[in-house]
């Protein structure tokens, strides 16, 4: 008869082989993608440069050429310049891609090994390598995207509310008509700046980092009840301080989830968040007020958040507990050993 830690072993090597299968695939892709859009860029660039010369002829001819010539000059030479700015930000995406991918599949690997290597023999401490390795591998995903958004689509955004204001002062032909059509694209990339931003502390609040667990806890609880119209209230307890930082990810990102699946699936309006931070123990409880779920679905948690976060718990050496029945709203307690 198999042991059920043998079993463990069996499916954690299956998953783990199978990830390092995806991510070769994904790597394979990306190389591809990356040799395609430096071809494309080429011809782009060859593009821009005769747009560019065709350009600053015009500019030297301005009282012998029509308006709407000069119009359809300009709007080349901008069409020209957009493409080639989207195609160089897809580049670098797609590099940063790859060195993500190659460095995951460093990763997997090494967790290949120690799987293997650890069959039959799987410590506590092992178990506690593994779930910070994961973890800290799933935070690094996670910075990557914040800082592309950051430095990519976000300086974008910024560059090309100057470049309107540029276009502003060269369009002549209907002063009036262009200027309130692009204050109105002003405005509409002001607001896309803004949930760029959004996305970007969703991503990785960078607030963790530097303040960590708690506050950012706050912080996000009040950016919720802004953008989500859902009441959010917080209450921490105990002894308010630094936790270790895969130990900070994998709490913020639960209470996220919690608090996400209270909002998209509960119908919930409201939900209260309390964190205890205490000596031996921190603890996380989130209660909605929302349509709950049968017992059996809760005891179960079919949610994979729901999975991933009852799996870390009791890895770590804590627990995890849901009580929620139809109509009465759902609790999720988790707590995890405090190791600051």
């Amino acid at each position: 008869m198999v042991s059920s830690d043998s079993q463990s072993a069996v499916q954690i090597a299956t998953e783990i082989q199978s990830e390092l299968d995806e991510t070769q695939r994904a790597l394979r892709e990306v190389t591809l993608m990356i040799e395609q859009s430096q071809a494309e860029i080429n011809k782009l660039t060859q593009r821009n440069a005769a747009i560019t010369g065709h350009l600053q002829q015009v500019q030297k001819q301005v009282g012998a050429i029509s308006p709407d010539e000069i119009r359809m000059a300009y709007d080349s030479a901008l069409d020209a310049q957009q493409r080639l700015l989207v195609m160089r930000g897809q580049l670098e995406k797609l590099q940063n891609d790859k060195t993500h991918l190659e460095k995951s599949k460093v990763l997997i690997e090494k967790l290949r090994s120690q799987a293997g290597a650890g069959k039959g023999a799987a410590t506590a401490g092992g178990k506690m390598a593994s779930v910070e390795m994961l973890v800290n591998a799933q935070e690094a995903e996670r910075q990557r995207l914040s800082r592309q958004m950051h430095d990519g689509p976000a300086q974008a955004l910024s560059n090309f509310i100057l470049q309107t204001e540029i276009v502003m002062r060269l369009l002549e032909l209907d002063p009036a008509q262009a200027r309130e059509e692009l204050t109105n694209l002003k405005v509409s990339a002001l607001g896309t700046f803004q949930k760029v931003r959004n996305f970007i502390f969703e991503l990785r609040p960078m607030m963790l980092d530097d303040l960590g667990l708690a506050p950012t806890l706050r912080k996000y609880a009040e950016a919720f009840r802004e953008q989500a119209n859902l009441e959010v209230n917080l209450t921490v307890t105990g002894n308010e301080r630094r936790l270790e930082p895969y130990l900070e990810v994998m709490l913020f990102r639960a209470a996220q989830e919690l608090i996400g699946n209270a909002s998209r699936h509960s119908q919930a309006t409201q939900v209260k968040l309390h964190l205890d931070l205490g000596d031996e123990l921190i603890r996380i409880n989130v209660e909605d007020n929302g349509k709950g779920m049968d017992f059996e679905a809760a005891q179960e948690g079919k949610s994979l958040g729901l999975k991933l976060i009852r799996e870390r718990s009791e890895l770590l050496g804590g627990a995890f507990e849901i009580d929620s029945a139809i109509g009465k709203g759902t609790r999720v307690t988790f707590s995890v050993p405090a190791r600051s």
